[in-house]
């Protein structure tokens, strides 16, 4: 955009310019008495404004440019200073004399302004060009020089004219057409696009406007005729005008072409042109006068030795040029010769079969790598028709695909074929064929054959490792869903389609006790017997680790499914060898039959499956070792508790649990000593949820942690504002600790961290845990009972005599209290087993220094019972059932011995 504005500028300058210059002439060529004046003043302001101009604009480039326009600027500047010497002349009224001082200026102009256009950048050329730059301006300054002596210097010479005058009056158009040489050549060598073509252009013709003027001005001058304000004056005012035009003219931003050899026509021809004109115009005045004059015919032969050396140079050049050329085809023709033969060893030595054929498969062409790949030499098959070389099948399918491409130029087909080896191995191949008929270099059907072998048997064993299990090979899972998704798909109406879910009991021990590696082995003896259990059309997986499956597709009114169950379990039954010793394991199977999905199902495999796991973990829930078939129930109560438990998530945060506390009684004062305390869960919708229904299930999802820790913290603040309320009567308060907060290492520091934080004396706070506590990671375990110890805590164990828990592990675990199970306290106060065993207990509490407490007290005949017995504590219907935190506040305020 800038660009364009300043070229609108231009353009209107070159307007007011233009208007300028006919007013210049109009007034000279009227020969009024202002035409010397204005002639004078004109003269002077247009040098210094073009002077002026040309220095500017030198001011925006570097180097070479910018003396370039500065020279021209100086030359110009130096005129019009000459022709402000004559005005002054002309101002005090003397005649300018001829020379006179104004001629230093005016010839200043003559000097500086070729030097400036030599200076000019031009296209980069080698030595031979820079020379035949050289010959070509002489040669054409030579013919200008000798075309003005003819039509100048000769008429003043036979006039008589002679001395320093003439001299000085013909330096100006000498000068003039040297400089107009000049700028015509520089001119000619330049291309349109160049950034200072346009530029010399214009300057160029206001120098012709000079060397017109002063032409005339020397022809006048001589004659005693030229006065100041005349038409000759016209020319020197539009050349200063030319010139300033040129030096306000946009530049351009593209560059010329650095290439040497590109020259413009004109460029070649000028310098013939000038030297024809010369021979012509001396040979039409030789023909007219006579004559010869002595300076004509040393310029000729000037001219002759310059077109000599022209030519010579430009034979010379066109030599060195064929010697390039030949050097170049000699290179192109090595480079071709050195592409075929490498063409021709990559054919030959490619994993690929080259193979050229016409529409009838007849072999025109074939690669000597067809030894390598299929063992046979290429002569073999040459002028042979392929397609009988190949089995029918492979044949067939060549046929039918070259029949496809042939109608159509370069198009491009690929099959795979079966190639049988020399050797007579089968070997798989990939073929494309392209048709190129059309190539007059090849005129056939390319065929480029490759063995995939090798890659074929690599892609059938990872999709076989993708469908099945490393370790037994059966089939994995995602092949097991396929099979069962297309069995369904392709079920028959009065057939059925049953998944069995299998699940070894008692794997993990293995693995403990004897390692995986035995573990590993066992699998493998596992998926062997599964095999021989099914039938041949059924399909055996495993899932990984110890779960297996089996697809069986029977009759619909048959028990297949069941007696392949049976099958099962009856093998697995029988001991499995191991290096060290027999292997008993047993297992769990779930069927699942795809009569029983639901209507619209979208995905019916993956339901069907589904459907069979949860029968696998009713059948081990009911003791292992059998199967079990799937019933909708199942689904609906998975569902129930995946809802509770996602209820179960929330009720912490949403505030719905709360604690309800038992208290529990000292059987020798009958008073409320202190309570046990039971989390009980408010639904929203579902109301009071019992502990044995949400308990389960935050020990098997890991929510035990959280919510243990809420209810220890909120025992133990409700414990300390009841010893408060009492005035700091003691409040013993037991809570629950599940194995799942055992696990927890951090489980000392909870416990630490909430007495520290409600002020719970240590020695009120009671523990209960279950005898599993004891019997696993035992090690782990002790150590955390010890340091929940050293804390001053008191330890008990719950529901003691319903576990496994030995007399050793009780003498090696710091506990403090027994609890007897509500089991053995029903049927107190009768002659039964039960009461030998709460006797037994309650004095062994006593022998190991530890305190019992009986649970489940409904009748004052247990409860007498137990008095007898020596029972220290006691828990129960017959006190109190367990009751908010207010009412449990107001039983140990104010005691239960009333009750009790």
């Amino acid at each position: 955009m800038a660009t364009s504005t300043r070229a609108a500028d231009w353009y209107r300058l070159c307007g007011v310019v233009g208007a300028v210059v006919a007013a210049f002439a109009i007034i000279l060529g009227t020969g009024s008495s202002l035409a010397a004046p204005v002639s004078n003043f004109g003269l002077c302001l247009g040098a210094l404004v073009a002077a002026v101009a040309c220095l500017r604009r030198s001011r925006r480039f570097t180097g070479r440019m910018r003396w370039g326009w500065s020279l021209i600027g100086l030359g110009v500047l130096s005129w019009g200073l000459g022709q402000a010497v004559a005005c002054w002349y002309g101002i005090t009224g003397q005649d300018v004399p001829l020379p006179s001082h104004a001629d230093l200026g005016y010839l200043g102009m003559v000097v500086l302004t070729p030097v400036g256009l030599l200076v000019l950048p031009s296209r980069t050329q080698a030595l031979a060009g820079r020379i035949r730059s050289v010959l070509d301006g002489l040669m054409i300054a030579a013919s200008l020089v000798l075309m003005a002596w003819i039509f100048v210097v000769v008429p003043l010479l036979e006039d008589g004219r002679a001395g320093l005058a003439l001299y000085v009056s013909l330096a100006y158009p000498l000068g003039d057409v040297v400089i107009v040489t000049m700028v015509l050549y520089m001119l000619a060598q330049q291309r349109r696009t160049g950034r200072t073509f346009n530029q010399l252009a214009v300057v160029g013709v206001g120098i012709v406007a000079f060397a017109v003027s002063d032409i005339g001005y020397a022809y006048l001058n001589l004659l005693d005729a030229y006065s100041s304000g005349g038409v000759t004056d016209i020319g020197w005012f539009t050349g200063f005008s030319l010139i300033l035009l040129a030096a306000l003219m946009p530049v351009k931003r593209t560059e010329d072409a650095p290439d040497e050899d590109s020259q413009q026509p004109v460029g070649i021809l000028l310098p013939y042109v000038a030297v024809l004109a010369a021979l012509i115009t001396s040979v039409v005045w030789y023909a007219t006068t006579g004559h010869t004059n002595l300076f004509i015919a040393y310029t000729r032969s000037a001219l002759i030795l310059l077109i000599v050396g022209r030519q010579l140079l430009t034979l010379r050049e066109n030599r060195n040029l064929t010697r390039t050329l030949e050097a170049r085809v000699a290179a192109r023709t090595a480079e071709l010769f050195a592409s075929e033969q490498r063409f021709h060893a990559l054919v030959q030595h490619s994993s690929d079969v080259v193979t050229v054929v016409s529409p009838e498969a007849d072999v025109l062409y074939q690669s000597e790598s067809v030894q390598r790949v299929f063992g046979y030499p290429a002569h073999m098959l040459t002028g042979r028709r392929l397609t009988k070389l190949l089995d029918p099948e492979s044949g067939l399918r060549l046929a039918q695909a070259l029949r496809q491409v042939a109608g159509r130029p370069y198009a491009t087909t690929v099959l795979e074929i079966t190639v049988r080896h020399r050797d007579k191995r089968l070997r798989q191949a990939e073929m494309t064929i392209t048709n190129l008929l059309s190539d007059p270099s090849v005129a056939g059907l390319v065929l480029n054959t490759r063995d995939i072998s090798e890659r074929k048997e690599l892609q059938d064993q990872l999709v076989h490792e993708a469908y099945h299990d490393a370790l037994t090979q059966l089939a994995n899972r995602a092949l097991f869903r396929e099979r069962v998704g297309e069995a369904l798909r392709t079920q028959p109406d009065d057939g059925e389609v049953t998944v069995l879910f299998l699940d070894l009991d008692g794997f993990k021990e293995v693995n403990d006790s004897l390692g995986h590696l035995a573990g590993d082995q066992l699998l493998v003896q596992v998926a062997d017997r599964l095999r021989a259990s099914v039938r041949e059309d059924d399909l055996v997986a495993r899932f990984g680790g110890d779960e297996f499956a089996v697809l069986i597709q029977a009759p619909a009114d048959g028990t297949d499914a069941e007696q392949v169950a049976q099958r099962i379990i009856d093998v697995l039954e029988e001991p499995f060898a191991s290096e060290s010793r027999d292997i008993h394991v047993q297992a769990s199977i779930g069927l699942a039959a795809a009569g029983l999905l639901e209507a619209g199902e979208t995905d019916g495999a993956e339901q069907l499956m589904r459907n069979a796991d949860l029968a696998m973990y009713k059948a081990k829930s009911a003791g292992g070792s059998g199967y079990a078939a799937y019933d909708p129930e199942m689904l609906s109560g998975l569902v129930e508790r995946l809802e509770l438990e996602a209820d179960l998530r929330l009720a912490l945060e949403r505030k719905q649990l709360h604690l309800h506390y038992q208290p529990t009684i000292d059987l020798a004062s009958s008073e409320v000593i202190g309570f046990e305390a039971l989390a009980r869960w408010e639904h929203p919708t579902r109301g009071l949820i019992p502990p044995a229904e949400f308990i389960p299930i935050a020990e098997a999802t890991g929510l035990i942690v959280p919510l243990g820790r809420w209810v220890l913290r909120e025992a133990c603040r409700q414990a300390v504002s009841w010893s408060k309320a009492g005035g700091g009567r003691p409040v013993k308060m037991a809570v629950n600790v599940s194995v799942r907060q055992f696990d927890r290492a951090d489980l000392v520091e909870v416990v630490a961290g909430i007495l520290a934080e409600t002020g719970m004396p240590a020695d009120q706070l009671c523990l209960e845990m279950t005898e599993s506590v004891l019997m696993t990671d035992t090690d782990d375990n002790l150590e955390q009972l010890v340091r929940l110890k050293a804390l001053g805590v008191t330890l008990a164990i719950d529901d003691f005599g319903t576990g496994y828990s030995s007399l050793a592990y009780l003498r090696r675990f710091p506990v403090d209290t027994l609890k007897i199970d509500r089991s053995f306290v029903e049927r107190l106060g009768a002659l039964t087993d039960d009461t030998a065993l709460a006797d037994t207990i309650v004095q062994l509490g006593k022998s190991l220094g530890m305190d019992t407490v009986a649970e489940g007290i409904e009748e004052f005949g247990q409860l007498a019972a137990l008095r007898e017995m020596g029972c220290h504590f006691a828990q129960g219907y017959y006190f109190s059932r367990p009751v908010p935190a207010t009412e449990a506040g107001r039983l140990f305020l104010e005691g239960a011995s009333a009750r009790a």
